[in-house]
């Protein structure tokens, strides 16, 4: 049998080593020997003895604030011997690091899996008002260990060395000590008043030293019942 389908790029990458690593663009590979964290609904296939367990948001605490504030990450413990390969909606995959010191900032709708030895919790964005029903909270990752995130496109990386303004549904992630707010973007004016709208009524503000990655989409709320995540933050607590 020949085709294309079967060229070396397509085929499962192996590696001796135990961990996470890129499949391709649009698909995570554990090597597990162990235990590690993904998105629940996120396996597309495994191979060997492996065990899924559902934890909800991670704990009754998180699990509160998940309820409070429509933010958290819906998630399923993977443990055991094998390989399992996670995927979200065709996204691009991307693999970041964090060393002991490190704290990343996340919407937790761009977590797909992450090391067991990472810790995160779940804090208000600073500087957020009431007049935005954007993402108020985000997911900050603290430890040592890897966290596979999703965008939708090829993200870029900006350096913030002066002020800079993100639409809150196009940012992904950012460092934790960065000082952030919300910056109204629309002037108002009589065009505002007869219901004229430029459709970027507020963005996120960044200062400090750090990074913010961004991407080519804007992410949009979703909203659910029952056990169905609620993304789409205070706005999608309120309505849960």
């Amino acid at each position: 049998m020949r085709s294309e389908l079967f060229s070396a790029e397509n085929l499962e990458k192996e590696s001796a080593q135990p961990g996470m690593r890129l499949q391709n663009s649009k698909m995570l590979k554990i090597e597990l020997n162990g235990e590690a964290m993904a998105r629940v609904g996120s396996m597309v296939a495994y191979q060997g003895q492996v065990q899924f367990q559902a934890l909800g948001s991670g704990g009754l605490g998180k699990f509160l604030k998940q309820k409070l504030t429509g933010e958290g990450v819906p998630l399923m413990k993977v443990s055991g011997q094998g390989d399992v390969f996670l995927a979200e909606l065709a996204k691009d995959v991307h693999i970041i690091d964090l060393e002991p010191g490190d704290s990343l900032s996340i919407n937790g709708s761009s977590v797909l899996a992450f090391d067991s030895t990472l810790q995160y919790d779940i804090r208000m964005v600073g500087g957020a008002g009431m007049a935005s029903s954007s993402g108020l909270f985000n997911c900050v990752f603290t430890g040592y260990g890897r966290i596979a995130i999703t965008t939708r496109g090829t993200p870029v990386v900006l350096n913030v060395d002066a002020p800079t303004y993100v639409d809150p549904q196009a940012a992904v992630c950012w460092s934790a000590n960065l000082q952030t707010g919300y910056h109204r973007a629309e002037q108002l004016g009589l065009g505002t008043l007869l219901g004229r709208r430029t459709g970027e009524s507020f963005t996120m503000s960044f200062a400090g030293q750090g990074f913010v990655v961004v991407q080519p989409s804007e992410e949009p709320p979703i909203m659910g019942s029952g056990t169905q995540q609620q993304e789409g933050g205070l706005l999608g607590g309120l309505l849960s």
